[in-house]
């Protein structure tokens, strides 16, 4: 009866000291605390502010709902050549434009609905989020464009008639010389988001687009080249 008993209590002291440990632990980390927290002036780290949403004219949105749309004839005359060549490095180069900058355009619409915001501002015109940086490069002039103009680098309505209607060496000139002058395009207004952009993954994604594009324009030159062409002015 007594060894019971003594088995008893040596099993309860362990467990005794293992509370009393624990206890002193915790104080000790809420002094601890205490000590920080007056530190800082008696009040505890404040959280960090939720991120900010874009508006509806800010360059975030503006860039996101133009090169929506520049990204979409990209992907337009890129199918297009595929089914007007058999040149193997050319449909590489269009299939490749294709994908990535339909991915691309996913993400940017992907982000306006995010932000609760509509995807065409009828009156707005293209590039105003860019202020004076707008309208360098392809068709468009100096300053923003008027509503419905044609975005920097895009090709008219003819030349995508043209594109359709040639073959071989001819579509594959076309086609690089288009989409030479829609890189451009695309660069110029890249570098606008990359620099007045909020949002930061947006701003890398312009930036990506900037690299990956300059890459491309140095290919679409050796491409002419070997074909005879060169870039259009």
């Amino acid at each position: 009866m007594h060894e019971r008993a003594g088995r008893q209590v040596s099993r309860a002291i362990p467990r005794t000291y293992w509370v009393a440990g624990t206890a002193v632990l915790l104080a000790l980390l809420f002094a601890a605390a205490a000590t920080v927290a007056a530190a800082n002036g008696g009040s505890a780290a404040p959280a960090p502010a939720a991120p900010r949403t874009p508006g509806l004219h800010s360059a975030d949105a503006g860039f996101a709902r133009d090169m929506a749309v520049h990204h979409q004839q990209a992907v337009e005359m890129s199918f297009i050549v595929r089914d007007r060549t058999q040149d193997e490095a050319v449909r590489t180069l269009a299939y490749d434009i294709a994908n990535t900058q339909a991915n691309q355009r996913g993400m940017l619409l992907g982000w306006l609905d995010l932000w609760g915001l509509p995807k065409v501002v009828a009156d707005e015109p293209p590039m105003s989020w860019m202020g004076s940086a707008a309208g360098h490069g392809g068709h468009a002039g100096h300053g923003p464009a008027k509503p419905g103009a044609l975005m920097p680098g895009m090709a008219t309505k003819e030349e995508l008639e043209q594109l359709g209607a040639a073959s071989g060496r001819d579509a594959e000139v076309l086609f690089l010389q288009l989409m030479t002058d829609h890189h451009k395009g695309g660069v110029t207004m890249a570098e606008g988001c990359a620099q007045q952009c909020g949002t930061p993954v947006e701003r890398d994604l312009a930036q990506g687009m900037v690299d990956a594009q300059r890459s491309e324009l140095t290919l679409m030159a050796d491409m002419l080249k070997q074909r005879g062409a060169t870039p259009r002015g």
